[in-house]
């Protein structure tokens, strides 16, 4: 039997949410190994012409075509799009816990088809199936964490997800040009091992015991991770009064059909939008080359390395400063200051095309890249994935997380997948301009359109939403 302490001597400790924010996020590194992968794999496998003689740098048995490596790429953002809905789906039926650690077993799968590929078809089937588990970690990962952190420390562990993704993709960047892609592949496939190790320690859910009338299981768990001298009757009750306010399980005309699930959906969905439409994969894709043009002769390997760790610096900064400074001011500052940048880049590379001497401020765009990213993970990184988990009431959670994911992986196979022919139509200028007008948009929507909700409680944020 649980005791809580007398009344005014109850107290929080917040070291196992923490531990438990880092173990679900095993998922988000195994995520962030996925999408990392390609950058240094592709370069090993696709042949590179030089002077009329083709070479490869594979030393694994077989070569792909620059078309094949396309989709080797592509096809994560297929499976993802896939994988979001049944995520969802999923943890209102089994749990978040078991979800989560079920993600595990396609992550493991998918290494092994890559590990052992003989060709194209496979690295396909690989991508395919990572995406899938991807995807859902997206969905899961958000709607777990949110739902055991304590109001006043949820934004620094909403940031854990964006943060551990970054630590993936950091992982692969700075291990992935030194060791052969099979090798680099086996190690990716560590950490998924290590989500099954840490899911079997970490609790449910206490929302989704509430839900499912285990609230003595619920109160367990509160006091494993809120500690020992908590109070659990008060917290159970706070959140059966959430559950309460929305009453049954949610149809998904709900989403649509009441105001404030409408308006959380909206909301979460257009941070995605702004969140894609960053041009961040643009800016990526641009570090090399303006790198040299600053007169750098850094390896694109170590140029990498180094927006990987800004990445990673930034985003844990971004979860320090999450739960102080607030969720709006952080994305006001991000839009309009990658807006600036991207402004910035348009003027360089439309300057370098007209032929005009850049070389004395070849340093501008350099240093238009490193605020960007900075602005990026301190902003638009982060919070979208972490407000995808605030803003929804309990009883569409899932089902709107799961849709919001979908949404985000469709717009990143798009960008992705235009951005070559927006940079040859358009111009490397133009293409930096138009993602700098959506930025100049997210700013004004996040202005006059995104609630705070820092510091508050589900149902205060529900309220601000419309909710009577």
């Amino acid at each position: 039997m649980l005791y809580d302490p007398p009344e005014g001597q109850a107290s929080n400790t917040k070291l196992m949410q923490f531990v438990a924010g880092v173990g679900v996020s095993f998922a988000a590194i195994s995520a962030g190994t996925a999408l990392g992968w390609t950058s240094p794999v592709l370069s090993q496998l696709t042949p590179v012409v030089e002077n009329g003689t083709t070479s490869s740098n594979s030393t694994d048995g077989f070569t792909i075509t620059a078309e094949e490596g396309s989709w080797v790429g592509s096809f994560l953002a297929i499976g993802a799009f896939l994988g979001a809905l049944p995520a969802g789906v999923l943890a209102e039926k089994i749990g978040r816990k078991y979800t989560t650690m079920s993600l595990a077993l396609p992550y493991l799968l998918s290494w092994a088809l890559i590990i052992f590929a003989n060709g194209a078809g496979m690295l396909y089937a690989g991508r395919f199936l990572i995406g899938i588990s991807t995807g859902a970690s997206c969905v899961v990962a958000p709607m777990y964490i949110s739902e055991f952190a304590e109001i006043s420390i949820r934004g620094a562990l909403g940031a854990f997800f964006q943060l551990f993704l970054t630590v993936g993709i950091l992982f692969v960047y700075a291990i992935g040009p030194y060791v052969s892609w099979v090798l680099l592949s086996v190690m990716c496939a560590i950490f998924p091992a290590l989500l099954i190790v840490a899911m079997f320690i970490v609790p449910e859910s206490p929302t989704y015991l509430v839900k499912t009338g285990r609230r003595s299981e619920a109160a367990v768990a509160l006091k494993w991770f809120w500690g020992p001298n908590c109070n659990t009757q008060n917290a159970v009750e706070a959140i059966q009064s959430d559950l309460d306010a929305v009453k049954g399980e949610a149809k998904v005309s709900d989403l649509f059909t009441k105001a404030v699930n409408r308006n959380a959906l909206f909301i979460a969905l257009l941070l995605m939008f702004f969140q894609q439409f960053s041009g961040i994969n643009a800016v990526i894709f641009y570090t090399v080359p303006i790198f040299q043009s600053a007169g750098s002769t850094m390896d694109p390997a170590i140029c990498g390395i180094v927006v990987g760790v800004v990445q990673v610096l930034m985003t844990f900064v971004s979860s320090v400063l999450i739960d102080k400074a607030g969720r709006r001011i952080l994305l006001l500052q991000s839009s309009f200051i990658m807006g600036s940048c991207l402004v910035v880049l348009g003027v360089y590379f439309k300057l370098q095309a007209d032929k005009a001497d850049v070389s004395g401020i070849g340093w501008l765009p350099l240093a238009s890249v490193v605020l960007f990213i900075i602005s990026f993970s301190l902003g638009f990184g982060p919070i979208p994935w972490m407000m995808m988990g605030e803003l929804c009431a309990p009883d569409v959670k899932g089902l709107a997380s799961a849709l919001t994911v979908m949404f985000n992986w469709s717009l990143v196979f798009l960008v992705t997948k235009t951005f070559g022919t927006m940079q040859e139509t358009l111009g490397a200028d133009w293409t930096f301009w138009f993602f700098g007008f959506w930025m100049a948009v997210g700013t004004l929507y996040v202005f006059f359109k995104v609630p705070e909700t820092k510091g508050k409680t589900n149902a205060e944020i529900q309220a601000l939403l419309g909710a009577k």
